[in-house]
């Protein structure tokens, strides 16, 4: 195999981050004018890619984690975005708050375990049970 499963969910899951700061952020841009729910459809398209490539993701990476970097960095994202493009301001407590939650991210990120799937046609350590009338 090229790429390894962990490698490639990592990928998914950094995809489906992007597309999901993408997506949030085209809310502050979607103007009110004749064409109504159509301006919403580069959102739509986005946060559902973002949810496909999540699913993607969690199906190496445990779902606990793979959502807790998927929602934590994507509020961090966004904020950074709204900050550099849409003239936001963070006060102190917003900061502290921001910081606490990324140092949240990389304790549970660091406590991630990687373990390879076993396979199915390798010898298993369970035995079945045989039902008997």
């Amino acid at each position: 195999m090229l790429i390894s499963r962990m490698l490639l969910a990592r990928i998914f899951l950094t995809g489906a981050i992007l597309t999901e700061v993408a997506g949030t952020s085209t809310m502050a841009l979607i103007p009110d004018n004749e064409a109504g729910w159509l301006n919403y459809l580069p959102m739509w398209g986005l946060i559902a890619l973002s949810y496909l490539l999540l699913a993607k993701a969690a199906k190496t990476i445990s779902i606990g984690v793979a959502f807790a970097l998927w929602e934590g960095l994507g509020i961090g994202l966004i904020t950074l975005v709204s900050m550099l493009f849409m003239d936001y301001d963070l006060g102190t407590q917003e900061l502290i708050g921001l910081a606490l939650a990324i140092v949240g991210i990389v304790m549970v990120t660091l406590g991630e375990t990687h373990e390879e799937p076993r396979s199915q046609n390798g010898p298993s350590k369970l035995k079945e049970a045989v039902c008997t009338p």
